[in-house]
């Protein structure tokens, strides 16, 4: 055997656990700055994510088509709050009410409940899924809550998903590249988000937005996948799936940047 084979040989018997251990990491693996410790909630109520920001009795609105439907969606910022049991502490939540319509018939009301962390990071503690049928409630489909029904208001229990722990929904600082799961109760919901763009700049009819991030979210439940595009200082401004499109049209959040401040 040549000399050069035997250094060769070396070399690889020298670097193969490093080998080994790299091609162990998954390839979609969450960057280190995504938490994965349990949060500290010291003043959960107040949500100044930049591309989460919540802001009690700001409204948001919507209008797009699904496939030729004509669609629409309404985002109240609730001054009510509520408040989970989680860890042995009680976690003021902010309530996001989001509303969805068909050819300007109501389908489905959802109550989210929110909470940032100390780090930054906005936590989800679930949602109550009103899905509509001819003007009434047709059933809770989707719904899942921190620790379960606590409320007289909340639908019965075998209606409502229990979970343990609250979820990642934005991080702190998201970058290109991470990866988390604002829904993990497979198989009443299930969904994984990645952010596949930064520094974007959308344009939708409520007017130009700048350095956004375009996040990715994919589900166990269904085989599509769906497109978001949060700007800073008021979140989702646009949103895109196959044959499906819904765009910001009005905003009482942080105002587009005017175009004149392109030239």
């Amino acid at each position: 055997m040549k000399r050069s084979n035997k250094l060769y040989l070396l070399a690889l018997l020298v670097l193969l656990p490093t080998l080994i251990m790299v091609s162990a990491i998954p390839f979609n693996a969450a960057r280190a700055e995504v938490p994965t410790d349990p949060p500290t909630f010291s003043d959960p109520l107040t949500i100044d994510n930049a591309f989460f920001p919540f802001v009690p009795g700001g409204f948001k609105e919507f209008a797009g088509n699904d496939h030729g439907t004509k669609t629409g969606a309404k985002d109240f910022y609730l001054t009510e709050t509520s408040t989970f049991t989680w860890n042995g502490d009680d976690v003021d939540c902010r309530i996001l009410v989001e509303e969805a319509y068909e050819d300007e018939e109501l389908i489905e009301r959802s109550f989210n409940y929110f909470a940032q962390a100390d780090d930054g990071t906005v936590y989800y503690f679930g949602e109550v899924v009103d899905n509509y049928l001819d003007g009434v409630i047709d059933n809770h489909d989707g719904s899942w809550l921190v620790g379960g029904v606590t409320l007289p208001s909340d639908p019965p229990e075998d209606e409502v998903g229990n979970a343990d722990d609250p979820t990642v929904f934005m991080p702190a600082d998201p970058e290109l590249g991470d990866v988390f799961k604002p829904e993990d109760l497979f198989p009443i919901v299930d969904e994984t988000a990645k952010v596949v763009g930064v520094d974007q700049d959308v344009r939708v009819p409520a007017g130009k937005y700048d350095d956004a991030i375009k996040i990715e979210e994919s589900t166990r439940l269904d085989p599509g996948t769906e497109f978001k595009w949060y700007a800073p200082g008021v979140g989702v401004v646009k949103v895109k799936a196959e044959g499906e499109i819904l765009l910001l049209v009005s905003s009482t959040l942080v105002q587009p940047q005017d175009d004149d401040d392109d030239k």
